[in-house]
């Protein structure tokens, strides 16, 4: 399971005015804190400094690889800032987040991956929106897989982002994301698949309990990366316990050190 852990972001109000006034501390702190908890790659977005993305986003970087060389998924709306991380960034391959079927942002995303080979997480959505049904979802998918494809982009090098919805608001968006998911990966699988999991609890209560229950039902599906908070040790500990239920952890050697390590929550 390819772990992203999503801490680092703008959007948090817990995290923002580390941002702000560049408190070099907490994010080296967070940053090594989820990497200790199993983040294989850190998220980092700064789109809520809408003047000074850029700048932000490249400290970001910069602090962070001081402590670490875990690589980073670079996390914007922004092409602009994007370029930005990917100069600054000297942790290995990074993914990008993201790539659309849009137009404009399929163009100013591409070269950007080819020339600094990247890898990338490509989201079900065009220059329609974002599609409600699981048949319209896969055929983006498709369409972004074979047109990156093309572009000399491995299969291994692509996420796709299935668009998870909360289901507070459309009873079916759980089954329409795990629905994707499977039928993405039967498609095509050496394709990866990274969504934001939390996305699925939006508005509700008890949010951990369906973040969690949503991973289980995920990876029962064939997916195999999520942008989660890696210090949820439960979340973590239905990770290893998943894994070595779907025999993806030959012989459970992973699960039985993260138990003799104390790392699972039981």
């Amino acid at each position: 399971m390819i772990i992203i852990g999503e801490k680092i972001n703008s959007t948090l109000k817990s995290i923002r005015p580390a941002m702000e006034t560049r408190d070099k501390k907490v994010i080296q702190d967070l940053a090594i804190a989820q990497v200790h908890a199993g983040a294989q790659f850190i998220d980092v977005n700064a789109g809520m400094f809408h003047d000074t993305e850029s700048d932000v986003l490249q400290w970001l970087i910069e602090t962070i690889q001081e402590v670490t060389d875990v690589p980073f998924a670079l996390d914007s709306p922004s092409a602009e800032a994007i370029l930005t991380g990917l100069k600054a960034n000297r942790n290995g391959q990074p993914i990008i987040n993201s790539i659309t079927a849009e137009k404009a942002r399929y163009d100013a995303i591409v070269p950007m991956i080819r020339q600094f080979n990247t890898k990338v997480i490509a989201l079900c959505m065009d220059d329609n929106g974002m599609p409600e049904t699981t048949e319209d979802r896969v055929s983006i998918a498709r369409k972004l897989i074979q047109n990156l494809t093309s572009e000399g982009i491995s299969h291994d090098n692509i996420f796709i982002d299935p668009m998870v919805r909360p289901i507070g608001t459309g009873s079916h968006y759980g089954t329409v994301a795990i629905d994707t998911i499977r039928q993405i990966k039967t498609e095509f699988p050496d394709v990866h698949i990274a969504c934001g999991l939390s996305n699925v609890s939006f508005g509700l209560p008890a949010r951990k309990l369906l973040n969690q229950t949503f991973l289980v039902a995920a990876m029962a599906a064939g997916m195999d990366g999520a942008i989660v908070d890696p210090l949820d040790k439960k979340l973590m500990s239905f990770v290893y316990a998943t894994e070595a239920l779907l025999g993806k952890d030959d012989y459970c050697m992973e699960f039985l050190t993260k138990f003799r390590e104390g790392e699972l929550e039981v």
